[in-house]
């Protein structure tokens, strides 16, 4: 007796099908609701994980940009979905957001304000409390690489500047930009903001780097030192 061990997807349990249609099509033949399947590997008792998945996409719209900004508290509201399935989905969202930010970086100048801005804003908006980054900028106005010093409460942050020339030294900057956000709106820099800015001018001057600007951060609009001829 022989036995014929070809089976198609459906004869799979619905929870491996997304698995074994990667291996015989390819990734790009999962949806996003597949995909995510099988990063959290189960459902729960009364939904399959492709079915979860798709209720928290329905969630956020569809939209995995959307989904991008979850936190694992945000993931683990849903029933099914613990600490671990949690920290999986977000890891690799963030895993992807990293490639595609090496992708972009070989390509980015910024040689204004503006461009600045635009660049900050899948980093800063929306935040309910502050951050501080920097742009690494080369001789040519290249982005090196964005970093972020700190993160604080709604009204501060601090920014050390040990730290802030650390990063600029290891990566041979021939400029920096400085940035944080006011969560509350207001454009205006405190009187603490200039002071610190006024200081890294002094210490960028030691090393030979050019401090090009701070950039105050709000969803609707920013604020310029450089711009504003403070710097």
């Amino acid at each position: 007796m022989s036995y014929n061990t070809k089976t198609t997807i459906k004869t799979w349990a619905e929870e491996d099908q997304p698995r074994e249609k990667l291996l015989l099509k390819g990734k790009s033949s999962l949806s996003d609701a597949e995909l995510l399947a099988i990063l959290i590997g189960s459902g729960s008792t009364h939904l399959t994980a492709v079915d979860l998945c798709k209720i928290i996409l329905n969630e956020y719209k569809n939209n995995l940009n959307e989904l991008a900004k979850c936190s694992v508290n945000d993931f683990i509201k849903f029933k099914g979905i613990g600490e671990a399935k949690a920290v999986t989905i977000v890891a690799a969202i963030e895993l992807g957001r990293r490639r595609k930010e090496e992708e972009v970086l070989k390509k980015i100048k910024i040689s204004s304000s503006n461009e600045a801005y635009n660049f900050l804003k899948p980093y800063l908006m929306d935040l309910d409390h502050e951050q501080f980054w920097i742009l690494l900028l080369n001789r040519n106005l290249e982005l090196i690489k964005p970093i972020q010093i700190s993160s604080g409460g709604v009204s501060g942050t601090i920014a050390d500047p040990k730290i802030i020339f650390k990063y600029a030294i290891e990566n041979l900057a021939n400029a920096i930009i400085l940035s944080h956000n006011h969560p509350s709106g207001n454009l205006k820099p405190s009187e603490a903001d200039i002071q610190l800015t006024k200081k890294l001018k002094q210490a960028s001057q030691l090393f030979d780097i050019n401090l090009a600007d701070h950039i105050i951060f709000t969803n609707h609009g920013f604020y310029s030192m450089s711009d504003q001829n403070i710097l």
